[in-house]
């Protein structure tokens, strides 16, 4: 079933779109038109993505000795703590929310979002936590110390005794990022449910949207409890309540609860739209129909179904009792299936197909081969034995960073590669591009494999020093390393990127030969995508049929 009833909602918005200038400016107005909003996030995010970049090479230069000898340890535990809170907060979700703020209506025929204004709300909110959390720097006593996690009873320390600290700051700046994020889940879902063009099922929507749309149900889901949990927090540490003091009565660790039962669905959240790019990605460039496209849409709910029962595998050691951890343990492994799934469609889609190695594709390529490396090492530490060996280790940040870097980020570069002509115009440079992906490709696996065997030899994660006799230092310096690579890697990128933008060579509407919606418009797409919304009339994907994809409406 199709609707485009709620059209009318950005109906009241066209006039505000047209007053829009058509150049640079515009990108710094409050904008209703998605693909500026789209556009403003991903600049946005990968501002703070080299932030944390910057963090994570200065607890990567103090991890290279085992002495504590390059910054004091209170501000490295303030690095730490921002670099995972930077990334996550103000690269990982903006970025995804970007790229589909940009592709969602282009790739269901709609003429905006559901609410166009609420969606440059939900943006303007981004600034706003990330100006929060920088200005935590010039508090007295610093940044917040106690991890991008905030476990009391340590978040409810506060030596300095000023209201305003940096765990105050940090706390208001999550609870603003999450409400942030709730407006937009409402609006891709709203948007997704009612505004598909004449003829678009379901299960005629791209993989991409499946992705987004199984995703933003989590949040809708799950978000509330970090959400609360977070306000609950702000007040025990400002006002003297007892959720989670024990010196009031409270449960610290009930904030685990609050705080695990989103933010292990969040690695959904984020992985899912990746996983949408991979679909998108692999049947253009390999030439081939994705293999079981039904399948691996139904794959993506049953993600986002599971996904609510598997956070207590971070609470193994929180005192969880034995039958909890076998009951948490066998969801986590269940979680194997529906990924399973996509990976093998992936690769029977690759199998055979006419391979165009273009940047889009290596990244692509590459992300896949480190997520089946991440998946291989995250049934591992669904295992209670495995996971309570290597808790708290390095073992546990490897696994981490091969998910959130080597999936996440690669798929996202693959994403900005084959998406920006559209975007832009303008073809990027291939040279640089390949360049690129060598050196971030190379540098993921430098900086973080090390992180496994230094997590088996019992190297704890969140130290700043480490016995000289330990056997640390060699593995140490090896991510080290890599991690500078990866620093350097996003130089080709950036050069890329405004070069290209400002004097590349102009794109053609379709430089891929891809099939999809947003292929049909304009490079870029005029401001209201379609000068008439299209009639669907087959499934994606359609490479090597001879159907079409749309017909026009008479």
């Amino acid at each position: 079933m199709t609707n485009i009833s709620i059209e009318s909602i950005g109906i009241a918005n066209e006039q505000s779109h047209h007053d829009i200038p058509d150049n640079w400016k515009r990108y710094f107005s409050f904008s209703t038109d998605h693909k500026v909003i789209g556009i403003q996030y991903l600049v946005t995010s990968f501002i703070f993505f080299l932030v944390g970049g910057i963090f994570a090479m200065v607890i990567r230069g103090e991890l290279m000795t085992p002495e504590s000898d390059l910054v004091d340890r209170t501000v490295y535990n303030g690095m730490f703590t921002m670099h995972g809170t930077v990334m996550l907060f103000l690269w990982t979700f903006p970025s995804l929310v970007g790229l589909a703020n940009y592709l969602v209506p282009l790739m269901i025929g709609a003429r905006d979002m559901a609410f166009p204004r609420l969606n440059a709300a939900a943006f303007w909110m981004v600034p706003v936590v990330g100006i929060l959390l920088m200005a935590s720097f010039f508090v007295p006593g610093g940044p917040a110390q106690a991890g991008w996690w905030s476990y009391p009873p340590v978040s409810l320390q506060n030596p300095t005794g000023n209201l305003i600290n940096g765990q105050v700051i940090w706390l208001l700046a999550v609870a603003i990022s999450g409400v942030s994020s709730i407006m937009g889940a409402v609006n891709f879902v709203t948007t997704i449910v009612k505004m598909r063009a004449p003829g678009m099922t379901f299960f005629r929507m791209p993989l991409f949207v499946w992705a987004v749309f199984s995703a933003q149900i989590i949040q809708l889901f799950g978000l509330p409890a970090l959400t609360a949990g977070a306000v609950m927090l702000l007040l025990d540490l400002t006002v003297g309540t007892g959720f989670f003091d024990p010196a009031n009565g409270g449960n610290p660790v009930m904030f685990q609860h609050y705080f695990w039962f989103y933010s292990h669905p969040a690695v959904y959240v984020i992985i899912l739209p990746i996983f949408g790019v991979f679909s998108e990605i692999f049947p253009v460039y390999a030439r081939k129909p994705l293999f079981g496209y039904k399948v691996v849409a139904v794959s993506s709910l049953l993600i986002a179904v599971v996904s609510a029962i598997v956070w207590v595998h971070h609470m193994y050691v929180s005192g969880t009792p034995g039958w909890m951890r076998m009951i948490f343990m066998l969801t986590t492994m269940l979680v194997s299936v529906p990924t399973g799934i996509k990976v093998f469609a992936w690769v029977a889609t690759i199998w055979g197909g006419k391979m165009r190695l273009t940047t889009p594709m290596l990244f692509a390529l590459g992300g896949l081969v480190l997520f089946v490396f991440a998946g291989i090492v995250g049934i591992m530490l669904s295992s209670v034995p495995v996971d309570v060996h290597v808790n708290n280790t390095y073992f546990v940040v490897g696994h981490f960073h091969y998910v959130l870097y080597g999936t996440v980020t690669m798929g996202m570069y693959a994403a900005i590669y084959h998406w920006f002509p559209k975007m832009t115009g303008r073809m990027y440079y291939e040279g640089l591009g390949k360049l690129h992906f060598w050196l971030a490709f190379i540098g993921t696996n430098l900086n973080f494999f090390p992180m496994h065997p230094l997590g088996l030899q019992g190297m704890l994660r969140r130290v700043a020093s480490y016995a000289p006799d330990a056997g640390y230092e060699f593995w140490n310096i090896v991510a080290s390393v890599g991690a500078f690579l990866l620093g350097m890697s996003t130089l080709p990128f950036i050069l890329n990127m405004i070069g290209a933008w400002t004097i590349g060579e102009k794109a053609p509407d379709n430089p891929w030969q891809a099939i999809g919606l947003e292929w049909e418009v304009s490079s870029p797409p005029p401001i209201e995508n379609f000068e008439e919304i299209p009639v669907v009339v087959s499934e994606p994907y359609g490479y090597g049929k001879s159907e079409p994809l749309t017909e026009s409406r008479v």
